[in-house]
């Protein structure tokens, strides 16, 4: 299993915040944002962690994390030229994947919970896909799935205006080789970006797609207002004090 953190885009939410630099550099609590879903890969015991950003700010990425060593990990970067969207972006981590299955996480997502259990189940599930759910308020902003009465994924809409249910897809995701080849089959989606909803439906059509629902907090870090959130989250429940453990351990 390998890591994947995606970390491109504008971050054009929260400018001017990002006129200077990358969205995932800002602080949340003690640590950059990206520390978040690089900590809970290393977490979940992968240490092998490719991390796909926009050419602007590839630089200061870099010089924050470097080649990982101090941090117990190893690191490959990819630039990701304009904003495809987000398969676009998982798209590079083919030649970094070879055949191995990798645990996706954008850069922006900030969450409690361990993702062990997580991907020890989808090693054991074998092949497919693997998607974290968690309710929310405002589903209309994501990905919304729609489940049946065991709470077996059906479908997934992306952003939809009325949406089937409170459960919004997160940006925490496992998939097998076969995301690579899934993902040129897609066409852009009106946003002119290849949609990560696509893929997650293919797996779906299928009948390989698993989905698990968080049981703590998540939070798309990613407005003005998500952000304080996540801010607060954090210093609650002193996730900063416990990411920058895993990371020195």
């Amino acid at each position: 299993m390998k890591g994947v953190v995606l970390a491109g885009g504008t971050g054009s939410r929260i400018f001017p915040l990002t006129k200077v630099t990358n969205k995932h550099l800002l602080p949340v609590g003690k640590c950059p944002m990206i520390y978040y879903p690089i900590a809970k890969l290393k977490e979940a015991g992968i240490t092998e962690i490719l991390v796909v950003t926009g050419r602007e700010h590839m630089g200061e990425v870099v010089n924050l994390l470097g080649s990982g060593n101090d941090l117990g990990l190893n690191f490959t970067f990819k630039v990701q030229d304009q904003a495809g969207g987000i398969a676009q972006a998982l798209s590079l981590a083919e030649n970094f994947a070879v055949q191995d299955a990798v645990t996706v996480i954008l850069g922006d997502n900030v969450f409690e919970e361990s993702l062990r259990d997580y991907v020890e189940e989808f090693r054991g599930q074998g092949h497919g896909a693997k998607i974290l759910l968690q309710k929310v308020q405002d589903p209309g902003r994501y990905g919304v799935a729609e489940l049946d009465e065991n709470n077996k994924v059906l479908s997934i809409e992306e952003k939809p205006t009325t949406p089937k249910s409170n459960y919004c897809v997160t940006g925490i995701y496992m998939f097998d080789a076969e995301v690579y080849s899934i993902v040129k089959t897609l066409k852009p989606s009106k946003r002119g970006e290849l949609e990560i909803t696509d893929v997650n439906n293919a797996y779906i059509q299928a009948g390989s797609l698993s989905a698990d629902i968080i049981s703590s907090w998540w939070i798309d870090a990613g407005t003005f207002d998500s952000l304080k959130t996540a801010h607060d989250l954090v210093h609650e429940f002193k996730l900063d004090d416990r990411v920058l453990k895993i990371l020195e351990a």
